[in-house]
């Protein structure tokens, strides 16, 4: 059943920021000297929102999200990218698709549209700390970007999207193969966090 969801999420990536630890090796009562931070850009620099989507045949389309988000921008994307990734993944056309609780995805517009498309949504739970596979292919694409060092917003973007047609079709499948796991987990858990 797994194998036929298409995973959807969105994520703000920084063009400066990467939010993880480092740790460096120093002196006693050195950690203050200058070789030993980093320094920071107040806001990151900038950011970009995207909107992504997999399965475990691979990663679909990765998509800029301009301006802020809302419902008709969000069955915009849907409407240019979804069956397209369906069909790019070979998913066939009973497949099931994956999105979070947010109210721009559940608005009665937006389930208008499913229902038009005979598309069929995952039921979500409305808290849901660890259930979405998406978030660790964001981890994933946000380390590799920030490892090139875009330099502004439209590098980062271009990072962004040859990053994750990078992203390997056995670490999309693994995920996937793995989430009876991770629901297992989150149950044991009763909704709380989880290694995942």
């Amino acid at each position: 059943m797994w194998k036929k969801v298409l995973w959807s999420d969105e994520t703000k990536i920084e063009l400066f920021r990467l939010n993880a630890k480092r740790y460096v090796w120093r002196k006693p009562n050195t950690a203050h000297h200058p070789e030993h931070t980093i320094p920071t850009v107040k806001h990151g620099g900038g950011s970009i929102m995207l909107w992504g989507c997999f399965s475990s045949a691979g990663t679909g389309k990765l998509v800029r999200v301009d301006g802020k988000m809302d419902g008709a921008k969000y069955r915009a994307i849907l409407d240019e990218n979804l069956l397209e990734s369906a069909k790019d993944l070979r998913l066939g056309r009973r497949f099931t698709f994956q999105q979070d609780n947010d109210p721009k995805h559940t608005a009665r517009a937006t389930m208008e549209w499913f229902r038009s498309k005979h598309s069929h949504v995952l039921e979500w739970p409305s808290q849901s700390p660890d259930l979405n596979p998406n978030e660790n292919l964001w981890r994933d694409l946000k380390i590799a970007v920030h490892r090139r060092s875009p330099s502004n917003l439209t590098e980062l973007e271009l990072f962004c999207k040859e990053e994750w047609a990078k992203i390997s079709l056995s670490r999309c499948a693994k995920l996937v193969e793995t989430y009876p796991k991770r629901l297992a987990a989150v149950i044991a858990a009763k909704g709380g966090s989880t290694k995942y």
